[in-house]
């Protein structure tokens, strides 16, 4: 049995905004910590076709980096992307797992839906779907709020 997880996520912007927010290396820069009082390191680079690899090292410290690389194994852009991901935990701990994002046009602006599957355990699973996917997701949307041109409620 293979454990799955499924979120998604309207966000403001069209799909060719969403898709290149979450696939082009200088943006996932800004966004992979907009929300964070002190930003750690970062480091991300994109091959964007397939067979090609995106790999990002983050974490508060030298001595704390998580390290992941997606190989891309399908493109459709704007509206398909599938990797096989490989992830590094600063123990050491590795999980591979397949990730498949679809970009939906709605009359808002962009349906984001993310569906990760491959988990070894429920308490790894539930993990990505309340802190890594959902702190993913609002610094996309947050990234994509704060862009010149958008209009934003005052608070």
């Amino acid at each position: 049995m293979t454990l799955e997880m499924r979120m998604t996520r309207q966000l403001p912007a069209t799909p060719e905004e969403v898709f290149d927010a979450y696939t082009d290396a200088e943006k996932q820069k800004i966004w992979f910590s907009i929300l964070d009082e002190t930003p750690g390191i970062v480091e991300i680079d994109v091959d964007l076709r397939v067979g090609g690899q995106q790999t990002a090292v983050w974490g508060p410290s030298p001595d704390m980096l998580f390290r992941e690389t997606q190989t891309f194994v399908e493109i459709e852009r704007p509206n398909r992307l599938v990797t096989e991901s490989t992830g590094v935990s600063p123990d050491g701990m590795t999980m591979t797992t397949r990730i498949e994002v679809s970009f939906e046009a709605t009359g808002d602006g962009t349906l984001m839906t993310v569906v990760q599957s491959g988990f070894p355990v429920p308490e790894i699973r539930d993990f990505f779907v309340n802190e890594v996917w959902a702190g993913a997701l609002a610094r996309i949307e947050a990234f994509l709020t704060r862009r010149p041109g958008v209009e934003t409620a005052d608070v």
